[in-house]
């Protein structure tokens, strides 16, 4: 196996593990116990469900830890098609990550809410109403975060249509997807009521094209004798 398809190959591995972990942290657990219109009953929930909870902060936090090590792998794999594009790749993608770093702090806040002995001075509703600002502190900050997660995806979509061993439509996909995302980003900040729309355009776009992405690198890796 050729070293070029051996970086494909662990590019895909980590973009996997990225998405299994982000599907996980991002949505599977917020699904479970978060109830928009009932912040006591998410309070609740929260508590009686304190580890999955946690794993699913622990589980962000590994998927952005990954996606940097994603990016510098992606970085060896395309700096041969377009040196300049691959760093403002690893750029993107390293400005962003200390963000959704803080971001995903708005969770593990919500148990030093709920659980820390400092805030027994408090009543149970307003322990309840500061940890629901924390919860929608970290859902609207991981939409403004999608400036940057699709930012990250419009370099990443020129690299893979300018080279000869990713099929151009991965390429542009890539870019719909990132576009998508930014979008969304601006739609949200300035018309905040057509949110959920775009939210299914940045869903739909976004996944197929990361998730077709993520089979190709893992099961072809790269066309053979096509890389300079």
């Amino acid at each position: 196996m050729s070293s070029e398809k051996q970086t494909a190959r662990k590019a895909g591995l980590l973009y996997l593990i990225i998405l299994i972990t982000g599907v996980f942290g991002i949505m599977y657990v917020p699904v479970q116990l978060f109830v928009t219109s009932d912040i006591n009953l998410t309070a609740k929930n929260i508590l009686e469900n304190e580890l999955l909870f946690r794993f699913g902060i622990l589980s962000s936090l590994i998927c952005q830890t990954v996606f940097v090590f994603l990016a510098l792998t992606l970085y060896n794999l395309f700096k041969n098609v377009n040196a300049h594009l691959s760093r403002t790749l690893v750029a993107l993608v390293i400005v962003g990550v200390p963000i959704a770093f803080l971001i995903i702090f708005n969770q593990y806040y919500i148990l030093l809410i709920l659980k820390e002995n400092f805030m027994t001075n408090f009543s149970s509703i307003q322990q309840n109403t500061l940890a629901m600002l924390s919860l929608k502190m970290y859902g609207k900050g991981n939409v403004i975060i999608g400036i940057f997660w699709g930012l990250w995806l419009i370099p990443f979509g020129q690299l893979a249509y300018r080279s000869n061993f990713i099929p151009k439509i991965f390429g542009i996909l890539l870019i719909a997807g990132g576009t998508a995302y930014l979008i969304d980003a601006v739609v949200f900040i300035l018309f905040p009521d057509y949110h959920p729309i775009t939210g299914v355009l940045v869903g739909i776009t976004s996944s197929l094209a990361e998730f077709a992405m993520i089979f190709w690198l893992l099961v072809k890796g790269v066309k053979n004798n096509v890389i300079a």
